[in-house]
């Protein structure tokens, strides 16, 4: 016989208004796929599930069948509320982010466990952070790191078309760093620095607690890290990210 419920450690993604008082709720379960399920009466202040619905909360759900597709959250109980994230627009909008590329990198009936430890770490990472210039880097370090692990790695140490080691341009649409020469012949490459290209090859290889620990970027190059993120993101996977263009409008 069919079990009819199950117990389900997640991470709060999205959630959607249904019907007055109810939301569908897009989750990160701890397998990494994602999961989405109605919490009935999540929008009515004071109800039981309202405070542990929220976004970003790390929850333990009892999930129980339902008639249609969705399954219905019976019970709640929030292990990481991610408090430190509230009330700070800045934070949320990072937080924000990482949730997002999450979503565009998870898939239901999709387990994969490298994504619920990084997550959590990236938010955690955003309630760490010491001002703007370090949630620029939590957020484009966390979209090149999943991204890479999902198999859109940028090539930073060579020119991706002649494979020559001089490079100081990149671009989203030829695969990452070029070189001078087969520059002109992409439009839209960016001229980099060596030591911008540095930060970017930081983003993917250093850990969350490295980048917070070391030096802190300029917020115009923090900036520009978090629009290559952006412009990465998009191009390889061809969806448009909402909340990091939030982001660098703020």
């Amino acid at each position: 016989m069919p079990q009819r419920t199950r117990h389900l450690r997640c991470v709060v993604l999205d959630r959607t208004k249904l019907a007055e008082q109810d939301l569908i709720l897009t989750m990160l379960s701890s397998e990494g796929e994602e999961v989405r399920a109605v919490a009935k009466g999540a929008r009515k202040p004071g109800g039981r599930l309202a405070s542990r619905s929220e976004l970003f909360c790390e929850s333990d759900l009892l999930l129980a069948k339902g008639r249609g597709s969705l399954e219905i959250v019976s019970e709640a109980s929030i292990v990481e509320p991610h408090a430190g994230l509230r009330g700070d627009l800045a934070r949320v909008s990072a937080a924000s982010a990482v949730c997002e590329v999450t979503r565009l990198c998870s898939f239901q009936d999709v387990r994969d466990p490298y994504l619920y430890p990084i997550c959590t770490r990236a938010l955690a990472a955003c309630e760490e952070a010491r001002g703007q210039e370090q949630l620029d880097l939590v957020v484009a370090a966390y979209a090149f790191k999943l991204l890479a692990h999902g198999g859109w790695r940028p090539e930073l140490g060579f020119c991706t078309s002649c494979g020559d080691a001089r490079v100081s341009r990149f671009s989203s649409f030829a695969g990452g760093a070029l070189c001078a020469s087969c520059a002109k012949d992409v439009p839209g490459a960016q001229e980099l620095s060596a030591s911008e290209f540095s930060w970017l090859r930081a983003l993917i290889g250093c850990t969350f607690d490295q980048l917070l620990e070391g030096d802190v970027p300029s917020l115009e190059l923090s900036t520009l890290l978090v629009s290559l993120a952006h412009s990465w993101a998009t191009t390889q996977t061809d969806a448009r990210l909402r909340s990091l263009e939030f982001l660098l409008s703020v």
